[in-house]
Formats: C-alpha cells, structure tokens, sequence
C-alpha cells in the first residue's frame, strides 16, 4: 500500500469515529435550525474498584495536538500509517537512469508492456537473423550481375594470295567478298593450267584461290611468258582452264584486239565471262568501257560466274543488251 493510500484510509477512520461519537452524544441538529435535544441517556454506573471521570473545567478543552476533539493525535495518526516496505528504498539506490525506465514501464498499460517487452537475449537472436538476412542478400546480389563474354573469334580469314612471280603481290579482293579459306569449308577447285607454265596440268587448289596461286602451283611461267591477258588477281573458278602465253582463239576482234586467253580454239568462239579482260569484254555488243569494268567488278565481288544468266546482275545491263551479249558469252 503506497503512502497515499494509507493516509486516506486514516482519515476515513477518523471520520467514522467523529460520527459514532456525535451520535453516541445525541447532537442532532434540524436541518436549517437550532441543535434539538435528543434523549438524555441514562447515567452510566461505574463499574466497581475504577474512579469516575472528572468533568472538564471550563479551561479545560481538547490537548493540543487533537485533531477535531477525535481520539487519534497527529502523532498517533502518523504511527498508525504503514511504513514503506523495502521495495522502495531498494529502488532510491538504484542508478537514475534505471529509475526512469522503471518509472516509465510502470506507466505504461500492460498490453504494451507484454508487445513491447523484449530481453536482451530476444534482441540479440533478432539481430543475428537481420544479419545473416543481410547476408544473403548481398550474395544473391553479387552472384546475380551481369558479366562481361567474351565474343568468339571469327574463323582464319583466307591466307593472302601468293606473290607473283616477279615479286608484284596479287591485288585484293574488292569489297572484302572473298570465299573462305578451304579449311573453314572443306572444298577444293580443279582446274586446268597449260600453255607456258613449267608443270601444266590439271591441278586441285583451296577455294578462294587465284589465277596466281594456279599459276604458282603449275611451276610457275616460263621464261619469255606473255601474260598481258591474265588477270592474276582474279578468283579462281572451278572446272577453269587457264592458258598462258597461247594465241587468242577466239579470232581477231574489231580493231585487231586478240582473243580471249582461255576460249575455245574455233573462230568466232564465245568469250569466257571469268577470263576475259576489260578491252575483251568491250568487243561485245552493246558493252562500252563502263560496263565492261561493271563486269570485271561483279567477277570479282562475287568469285566469278557461275552461268550467264548472272550478267543480269551487272548494273548497266537490261534485258535487250542481255539477250545481244547471251550468245556470244560463257561463264
């Protein structure tokens, strides 16, 4: 019981035996009037052996320290409350700040107290579990990025064309349209080398070759070769026949140009679309200087032509100067 409930219980006490002693006196008053007289109680007999009482004087009045003419002093009153038990002297040696947050739980509702209410054990597993949470994540995010590949080497470009004979390095291809080396496609060109070439005959190169590499791997030319009408750095086809140093056979052309190297021996013979040259070319109907390196350029962008019907392709030729050109031409 705390202090003040204690003194409340003394008061009330004190005010009972007030009443039970106005009412033993008979003092009653009307309300709003003069004390009216109740009834005189019989005189009371001693009991043998005890003195009367004396009656107070008219100095006589209640002691100093009477509270209200009751039976209880100030000083008794006081001895009459409880003393403070342990509890709260225990509490005054504890340190302030322990005070206060015993203060404040006290304070607080009990709902609250059992939701919020939380050992120092309790705290620490929580905290481990945020951690190793925290963890995981981390992980999960490192694990998860995005990482760099590598892009794969493309295949071994073709090796770069044999040197001529006379040291002159075979031009490239245009436009970087080249076949593949024969490793990356396992195909092989045959074809025919004669005419004034050391070792002539039919011969199996990689495809991609060139007239270059055919005439190297014939031996090479022989001294006093003419090879004004090769065109060395052309693309091989397969099934070609390539003549060095030969006549040309396809007749006298207009203006005393000579045949093709690699036609057919008989007069007035086609003209070979993967052999002949530019100023060959121009002796065909219809075909000027423009066109015929229009010709030389698609030969050579697309590793020569496999039939006629290809020269549709050329920028410059429309279906009637194909249908003049198509007799007089071969791949």
């Amino acid at each position: 019981m705390s202090r003040a409930e204690a003194l409340a219980a003394a008061r009330s006490a004190v005010r009972r035996s007030r009443e039970r002693r106005h009412q033993q006196s008979g003092d009653t008053r009307a309300p709003g009037g003069p004390p009216v007289p109740g009834p005189v109680p019989p005189p009371q007999r001693e009991p043998p052996g005890c003195e009367p009482l004396s009656e107070p004087g008219p100095g006589d009045g209640p002691e100093p320290g009477r509270v209200g003419g009751g039976f209880f002093t100030e000083r008794e009153e006081r001895q009459e409350l409880p003393e403070p038990d342990g509890r709260y002297e225990e509490s005054r040696r504890l340190p302030l700040k322990e005070r206060w947050r015993l203060a404040l739980e006290e304070r607080l509702p009990v709902w609250l107290r059992v939701r919020c209410g939380m050992e120092l054990k309790t705290l620490v597993a929580l905290c481990l579990v945020l951690l190793v949470a925290v963890g995981f994540a981390v992980h999960h995010f490192w694990t998860g990025r995005p990482q760099g590949v590598a892009v794969p080497s493309a295949p071994g470009s073709p090796s770069a064309p044999a040197s001529q004979k006379d040291g002159t390095p075979a031009a490239p291809a245009a436009g970087g349209s080249a076949p593949t080396a024969d490793g990356a496609q396992g195909k092989r060109l045959v074809v025919d080398v004669s005419g004034k070439v050391r070792d002539p005959g039919v011969l199996r190169l990689p495809a991609g070759s060139r007239v270059a590499d055919a005439l190297k791997a014939a031996g090479g030319l022989r001294k006093g070769a003419d090879t004004s009408g090769l065109n060395r750095a052309r693309l091989l086809v397969d099934g070609e026949q390539i003549v060095v140093g030969a006549p040309g056979r396809a007749g006298a052309a207009p203006g005393g140009a000579p045949g093709p190297s690699g036609a057919s021996g008989a007069s007035g013979a086609p003209i070979s679309l993967n052999s002949a040259t530019q100023e060959q070319l121009e002796t065909l109907p219809g075909v000027g200087p423009v066109l015929a390196q229009h010709i030389v350029d698609y030969r050579t962008q697309h590793g020569g032509f496999r039939s006629v019907d290809q020269l549709q392709e050329v920028n410059g030729i429309g279906e009637k100067r194909f249908a003049d050109i198509k007799p007089q031409v071969v791949p």
